[in-house]
């Protein structure tokens, strides 16, 4: 089993913030079976849901690997579901958006980013299988705010102007 940390790394502790500013490496397929990878990204899955969050990388769990997990409404409004491995943002449009962000590892922090209303993202799928998806809106900010992550990045350094908003316990 490929261990995760008991809860999401918050900037708080400067230990963790020197972890979660640290660039990622690839992630190894090879070097883990199947059922530890369906395994790790159900516990992602699992911990990014309980924290009321869009998105989560593997670095906000502890582990030093490019690779994160999203779920975002589509078109339709259903939820859909992505876990991918070894992330680029392979092709950026030059129309931007500024939308307000928060982060999971930074609580009750927000504030407005500017990023890339379309995009290519290009990477691996659960299996390893080489994948590209063309997102935009919503999906096209979560990717970039991930690997984001996965290059050792806070939104926060993106940020115009923070605000701190105290947040409600999630309800379940």
């Amino acid at each position: 089993m490929i261990k995760i940390a008991e809860k999401i790394l918050e900037v708080a502790d400067k230990d963790n913030e020197k972890f979660l500013r640290a660039k990622t490496r690839e992630f190894d397929f090879a070097g883990h079976s199947k059922a530890e990878i369906r395994d790790l990204v159900r516990r992602m899955r699992t911990m990014m849901k309980e924290a009321d969050g869009v998105g989560l990388s593997a670095n906000q769990v502890g582990l030093p690997y490019r690779m994160f997990v999203a779920q975002v409404p589509d078109g339709e409004g259903h939820m859909k579901f992505y876990a991918i491995f070894n992330p680029t943002l392979a092709k950026l449009s030059k129309e931007m958006e500024t939308i307000e962000e928060g982060c999971l590892s930074v609580p009750e922090t927000f504030g407005p980013v500017e990023r890339h209303y379309r995009l290519i993202l290009e990477g691996q799928n659960v299996d390893g299988k080489k994948m590209k998806i063309k997102a935009w809106g919503l999906l096209a900010r979560v990717f970039q705010h991930e690997v984001g992550h996965l290059d050792g990045g806070l939104f926060i350094d993106k940020a115009k102007e923070l605000h701190k908003v105290e947040m409600m316990p999630p309800e379940h």
